[in-house]
């Protein structure tokens, strides 16, 4: 028969009471940059920045542990006991989002975890020449990422382009911005410019579109084209017959 525990708990209480239980009367937790709980750290994008881990309330010497999202941080022998640093520098526009996570060896259960909010203004410069024949589409596209989300706006010739509802088509993400133009005109040629903003700064970037005019064939050339294509077929059926007969 199998033995009961020491501990005397009723049955019906559940096992994560128990542990909630001895967590309570052991106080054992972790702070990370003082934050004993989850959190958000906002900063810019360039500046170096330092995660400090530190064991509270423990009774004797504890092990720690880094994770860059699901991949463990490589600490050395003397950054791993009580209390733990590490460092990301430089922080790039790629760790915005990134989940660094301090745990605790004997009970990783024990943890916090700090999500970077790393900002940076919209990066969008240049220019582009595009040229396209009439009664063709075209579509201009601007991809800008920035943090906070920028807002986005269409210039032609320098001025507010006015979308018109059956010909103009604005298409968005977080990191894309086009504008589609059906059934080009004349009247299309002109800088188009994408100017992405945000309280950060702006970026933009200038679209030069040429309008060509649509090839037109006349009505005589393509005639000469058919009877040329059609002499020359029938010389040829003569020819192969004529060294019929020679044969």
């Amino acid at each position: 028969m199998a033995q009961r525990s020491s501990l005397a708990v009723p049955c019906e209480v559940p096992v994560l009471t128990v542990c909630l239980l001895a967590c309570v009367a052991t106080g054992l937790e972790l702070s990370v940059n003082n934050h004993t709980a989850d959190f958000s750290l906002t900063t810019r994008a360039g500046p170096s920045v330092s995660l400090s881990c530190l064991v509270q309330n423990s009774s004797q010497d504890e092990e720690l542990l880094w994770y860059r999202e699901d991949g463990e941080v490589d600490l050395k022998d003397g950054n791993k006991v009580n209390v733990s640093h590490i460092c990301i520098s430089p922080v790039a526009e790629s760790d915005n989002g990134v989940t660094f996570t301090c745990k605790l060896v004997r009970d990783t259960s024990v943890q916090v975890s700090v999500i970077l909010d790393v900002q940076f203004p919209p990066q969008l410069t240049g220019e582009e020449s595009l040229q396209i024949q009439e009664d063709k589409d075209v579509t201009l596209s601007c991809n800008a990422k920035s943090n906070p989300q920028a807002e986005t706006a269409w210039y032609k010739d320098n001025e507010t382009l006015i979308l018109e509802q059956d010909r103009h088509q604005v298409y968005q993400t977080s990191e894309v911005f086009q504008l589609s133009i059906k059934n080009v005109e004349s009247s299309d040629n002109g800088t188009y410019t994408c100017v992405v903003k945000s309280s950060l700064g702006e970026g933009r970037k200038d679209f030069h579109l040429t309008v060509k005019d649509r090839t037109v064939f006349p009505k005589e050339a393509i005639i000469a084209a058919v009877v040329v294509v059609t002499l020359t077929a029938f010389f040829g059926i003569v020819a192969r017959r004529d060294k019929i007969f020679k044969v």
